[in-house]
């Protein structure tokens, strides 16, 4: 008897899965089960619709940096399938990918959905059955075979194996809307606590959005909260706040923080992080002293955008009529101050251009060499569902397929 498995979610992990199955069992019956009316929604829409399929960075320890939940969990199934062995796959399959300068692999179509083609075209095999628009109400564990309850179907699934790759909560109209934790929960599994990832911030300043579009490809953003942690990279103004990279990643680091208008968070932005505040307070002086006669804000324009030394020294109370040589020497080390640590006060989260969610079925559970279940045999855990995230820049996408591959290998392997 050959082995029938359902996996419940059709994204990138569930698509992994299955076709990890197929390639180690083609005798076994995959049932790859998805709410959505096409597979791979949230792949084909990641990276704004060209698919950050992973991270250029090979060497696995340091990807691994970059998951500020699960990173030691994910390390087995991350050498087992490690992001170098991921591009190889899909260019194995007919898909050429492209690294581009910030390290964030696409498709060379810069076309999301050529990732999810070679899943569709595995999965003409007459032993992987797609079921989309199928909506699972429940689960159960009888005996040693599991039953799926599937919404307008009279008889429920029977299957061998289940895999649950529902993703998380982040992102509801991809078919992401938790269902997958209370199926955890039902076969004895427990959740941690819950929270958005990857979030921009929108400040109660409004200055923002006159310099909305102005970005940084290096800044230092420090949270004034915990242990201040802090983040170097890109960034940019927004009409409402901040955004980009490193503020996603500091985000991540504070997915289970409470910030809104009555407990805002201080942030700051060092806006020339490889330079000393003493030096630059020099260099600085050196500059008003031998451009004296000009105006002080066009002097300031030669350390940041003139942009930014408008807004700073409106808000620092300077007349922006003065010229270098009427401003006082503090006045000056005040406005170095700002360039070095950007006030703002963030009293929301803002959309950001990833869909993840921090937290997850808890990772003690489950067996990180196969993502079995150590509490329920036969059952296992690939993808958002995991309490697995990354900061942006292809690593949630790697942490699905590098979980998806190492369940379905397991699997694959398994005697009927």
């Amino acid at each position: 008897m050959n082995l029938r498995i359902a996996i419940i979610g059709g994204g990138a992990a569930g698509m992994m899965c299955a076709a990890q199955i197929h390639e180690k069992s083609p005798d076994a019956h995959v049932f790859l089960m998805d709410r959505n009316d096409g597979l791979g929604k949230k792949v084909i829409i990641s990276g704004g619709g060209r698919c950050n399929v992973t991270t250029g960075i090979g060497d696995v320890k340091t990807v691994l940096t970059n998951y500020p939940r699960g990173a030691k969990f994910l390390s087995f199934a991350m050498h087992a399938f490690s992001p170098a062995d991921v591009c190889d796959w899909f260019e194995l399959h007919g898909v050429p990918l492209k690294t581009e300068h910030d390290l964030r692999v696409f498709p060379v179509s810069d076309d999301g959905y050529d990732i999810v083609r070679v899943f569709e075209s595995l999965f003409r095999s007459p032993k992987t059955t797609v079921m989309l628009e199928s909506q699972v109400w429940s689960v159960a564990k009888q005996g040693n075979e599991f039953v799926v309850y599937i919404k307008g179907n009279t008889n429920p699934m029977v299957v061998d194996k289940l895999v649950l790759t529902t993703g998380g909560q982040a992102f509801r109209r991809t078919g992401s809307t938790g269902d997958g934790y209370a199926f955890a929960s039902s076969l004895g599994h427990s959740i941690t606590p819950l929270a958005p990832s990857l979030n921009a911030f929108v400040s109660r300043e409004k200055w923002p959005a006159e310099v909305s579009g102005l970005s940084s490809e290096k800044a230092t953003i420090t949270a004034r909260r915990g242990k201040n942690p802090r983040i170097t990279g890109p960034f940019v103004f927004t009409h409402r706040g901040v955004s980009g990279p490193a503020v996603f990643a500091l985000s991540s680091l504070l997915a289970f923080e409470t910030y809104d208008a009555d407990t805002p968070l201080q942030i700051t932005i060092d806006l020339l992080p490889d330079e000393v505040f003493d030096d630059l307070c020099v260099q600085f002086e050196k500059l008003v002293q031998t451009n004296g006669k000009r105006q002080f804000v066009n002097v300031l324009a030669s350390l940041v955008p003139k942009s930014i030394s408008e807004i700073i020294i409106r808000e620092l109370g300077i007349s922006e009529t003065k010229r270098a040589n009427e401003v006082a020497k503090k006045d000056i080390h005040r406005c170095v101050m700002w360039i070095k640590a950007v006030p703002m006060t963030v009293i929301q989260r803002g959309a950001g251009d990833e869909f993840v969610t921090a937290g997850g079925v808890d990772l003690t559970q489950i067996d990180s060499t196969s993502m079995e279940s150590k509490l329920c045999p036969g059952l296992y855990f690939a993808g958002e569902i995991l309490d697995i995230d990354g900061f942006t820049g292809g690593f949630n996408l790697q942490a699905s397929w590098a979980t998806g591959h190492l369940a379905g290998s397991h699997i694959g392997s398994c005697q009927s």
